[in-house]
């Protein structure tokens, strides 16, 4: 009986999770203590473009993807957007912009002995040009959606 009155809270609770907005991940950097999201609700998804070729960055939804420095191969990362402990992303709101901060951590070393360790960059959205910036240098193009 007592389990006949307990299915619906623990469907209920089954339910709300897994419809919840945002997962949030804890990182811990050279810094301290971070908290990531990949959704900060704009179709962030994509390969971003150095002058229209390589070096390119790819951001999968899974919150994986690549990353490649100038004159180096592409490598393997996971990522995320700085977010709080509840998921909800930091950003800096400009004139017509915002500005976040993505995270990323290659999940192969570059040899054998070195430990990677997460790396901030300077993520920004332009509602104007409708473009997305990595590090101010790496360009997607993206569909308008209003300013946040």
């Amino acid at each position: 009986m007592k389990f006949k009155k307990l299915l619906p809270i623990l469907f209920l609770l089954f339910f709300l999770n897994g419809f919840s907005q945002n997962s949030v991940t804890k990182i811990e950097t050279k810094s301290g203590v971070h908290y990531i999201t990949t959704d900060i609700d704009y179709p962030v998804t994509g390969t971003y473009l150095f002058e229209g070729a390589e070096p390119t960055v790819e951001l999968n939804a899974s919150g994986t993807g690549f990353y490649q420095l100038h004159e180096q191969p592409k490598r393997a990362v996971i990522w995320g957007f700085e977010c709080t402990e509840t998921g909800e992303p930091k950003f800096i709101k400009g004139y017509n912009s915002s500005e976040y901060i993505l995270w990323y951590q290659y999940t192969t070393p570059s040899d054998a002995d070195e430990v990677e360790s997460w790396t901030a960059v300077e993520f920004t959205i332009h509602f104007n040009s409708l473009k997305m910036y990595i590090q101010g240098e790496r360009i997607k193009s993206y569909v308008g959606k209003s300013e946040k």
